[in-house]
């Protein structure tokens, strides 16, 4: 099992390693002569002469050893690691030193009230108010019946019980049933939970987070090894909800500019489609939107 801690140097060099495995000589150039190999994907030697860095150094990087690495000791690895932007980004975040990383998150994080306002704005359309460890701060009427219609419409205000995207989608057995494509569903969500995983390495919370998914569901460790990174804010899910059948919904993650980590996570059906009118029939069987639903604090 993948050791759960975010804040550790060996977080880079599982980093490093995982994405070493997953490259052949071919696939950057090099000639192997059809020697039998005694690791899987390029060895260390290969990948500190494409980026041009020596070996010991390259070694010490991916055994926690050094802290140090440089913008352009990051960026020749990433470019003779073939990696995304995504990947690109995680990698600098893994290998900033500590005291340039960002503070954790809050505590306890309250959706702003401007938030809970745009969220009873957009009555028509499901929508969602996250807390940077992808806990639900608030949700509108059809938000709350789209995803988590089982649970009390007030829980996102209470953090003892609040829900959370990652822990419903691993240990909850209606969300499991929620989604038919569940393996990109999963797959999805744990390569975003690495991206935060990366920016908040001290964040207590998200690493608690981590732990208990990794403890409690195997699926979640075996997907969360593979250190799969990529920042889903945006694409298209399926869901099979209990009272409307099948729905093909887009989504959006749009980021508030507060720095707090917080976004609204939004859904939308293509017009005219039956997926439009699956939401329609959502809204109209749980009535008209009075507010976000998340409790008043006195």
């Amino acid at each position: 099992m993948d050791a759960p801690v975010t804040d550790s140097p060996a977080a880079l060099g599982d980093f490093l390693r995982t994405r070493r495995a997953r490259l052949q000589p071919a696939d950057v150039g090099l000639v192997s002569y059809g020697a039998r190999r005694r690791v899987p994907g390029l060895r260390r030697e290969e990948l500190a002469q494409l980026a041009g860095v020596s070996v010991a150094y390259y070694t010490r990087l991916e055994q926690g050893q050094s802290h140090q690495a440089s913008p352009g000791v990051l960026d020749a690895l990433a470019r003779a690691l073939r990696l995304t932007d995504d990947e690109r980004a995680h990698l600098r975040a893994l290998a900033r030193p500590a005291t340039a990383r960002r503070r954790p998150a809050a505590r306890h994080a309250t959706a702003r009230a401007g938030v809970r306002q745009l969220l009873t704005a957009v009555a028509d359309v499901p929508a969602l108010a996250l807390g940077p460890r992808f806990e639900i701060l608030a949700w509108n009427r059809l938000g709350h019946a789209l995803i988590a219609g089982h649970l009390d419409p007030g829980s996102p205000g209470r953090p003892q019980d609040r829900p959370n995207l990652q822990r419903l989608l691993f240990l909850d057995p209606h969300t499991r049933e929620l989604y038919p494509d569940r393996d990109e569903e999963v797959r999805r969500a744990v390569s975003s939970l690495r991206v935060a995983a990366g920016q908040h390495p001290d964040d207590p919370q998200l690493a608690a987070l981590i732990g208990e998914l990794s403890m409690k569901s195997a699926e979640f460790s075996a997907l969360w090894s593979r250190h799969a990174v990529r920042n889903c804010a945006f694409g298209t899910k399926r869901l099979h909800h209990p009272l409307v059948g099948e729905l093909e919904l887009d989504f959006e993650v749009l980021q508030t500019p507060d720095g707090s980590g917080q976004g609204v996570l939004m859904y939308t059906a293509a017009p005219d489609s039956p997926s439009e009118a699956a939401l329609r029939l959502l809204a109209a069987e749980h009535g008209p939107e009075a507010r976000a639903l998340e409790p008043e604090r006195s």
